[in-house]
């Protein structure tokens, strides 16, 4: 095989495993791991914690396009992915998935601690398996329950360099779990049909837009009360508090628009908004970890 073709083929195994989201989820470990001690987090936990939680997330992800591969191709948004368009096999993808699968276990079990094998292993099961075998197809509330998987890696970071949960990691959990519905469901907004098309019960699709762009609003504000709970729990001091009422209130403006002056393109802004929010309160609480007044 030529090096075009080995960099096309190694190009398609990255795209498997859903980088961008996986980014995601290991930006947010990676902040639980340095918010978990005072000073920097041991190295070896740094490393091969960051280094197991992206092989899990990664298969995780590859696990959910192999069982949604007919679903996706009926979507626009997916329609691109390898397992549609034929560049990937089922059974390499499978392969795949189980190797850096088991390699991330293997990483997190031996070179960092037992708990967040387990705890990571655990989230591998309820995102690839619970959420998109099941509750994807089961209920409108998909997002809501399922969300729990999603928001766990904080946690997991933090547990790699501590070997235990704290009540601060939880909060940074809490922040995830309000955060994923209006993420999610401001783009289930602009791909309401799509969904109705293939029968996944998404909000917009059982309960109308109307209805969805109220949840929206409420989770938001929902959003902006539990944002500052690491300030009020004293993990956090006032440059994150003041940071955090500022990204909290602009996604406000935009569940407020999206409500009240609905227009075309907007939900595709509040989801692309949502993204820049999560990034930006994990930043924060990060710079205030170190340069806290």
């Amino acid at each position: 095989m030529d090096t075009p073709k080995q960099a096309s083929r190694l190009h398609e195994y990255y795209e498997l495993c859903k980088p961008r989201v996986v980014m995601l989820i290991v930006f947010t470990a990676i902040i639980g791991m340095f918010l978990a001690v005072p000073g920097m987090p041991p190295w070896s936990a740094l490393i091969w914690g960051t280094v197991g939680i992206t092989l899990q997330a990664a298969a995780a992800a590859a696990v959910n396009q192999i069982i949604d591969r007919n679903v996706d191709a009926r979507m626009a948004r997916t329609c691109g992915r390898p397992l549609v368009t034929g560049t990937l096999g089922m059974t390499e993808s499978i392969a795949f998935a189980t190797i850096i699968g088991l390699i991330g276990f293997a990483v997190l079990w031996f070179l960092v601690n037992p708990l967040t094998a387990v705890l990571t292993q655990f989230t591998l099961i309820g995102y690839a398996g619970i959420y998109t075998l099941y509750l994807k197809r089961a209920t409108p509330q998909n997002i809501v329950i399922g969300g729990a998987a999603g928001a766990v890696p904080p946690v997991l970071g933090w547990v790699a360099v501590t070997g235990q949960v704290d009540p601060h990691s939880l909060l940074l959990f809490l922040i995830i779990f309000i955060w994923t519905p209006p993420h999610f469901w401001a783009l289930a907004i602009e791909r309401r049909d799509e969904y109705a098309k293939v029968d996944i019960p998404m909000l917009p699709v059982t309960h109308g837009i109307e209805y969805t762009r109220t949840q929206v609003l409420l989770y938001t504000v929902l959003l902006l009360i539990t944002s500052i709970l690491p300030f009020v729990f004293g993990m956090s001091g006032l440059i994150y508090f003041v940071g955090a009422m500022v990204l909290s209130l602009i996604f406000l403006y935009y569940a407020i628009l999206l409500k009240f002056a609905p227009k075309p393109g907007l939900p595709m802004k509040t989801f692309g908004y949502s993204i820049v929010y999560l990034m930006g309160i994990f930043s924060l609480l990060l710079l205030d970890h170190y340069v806290r007044f």
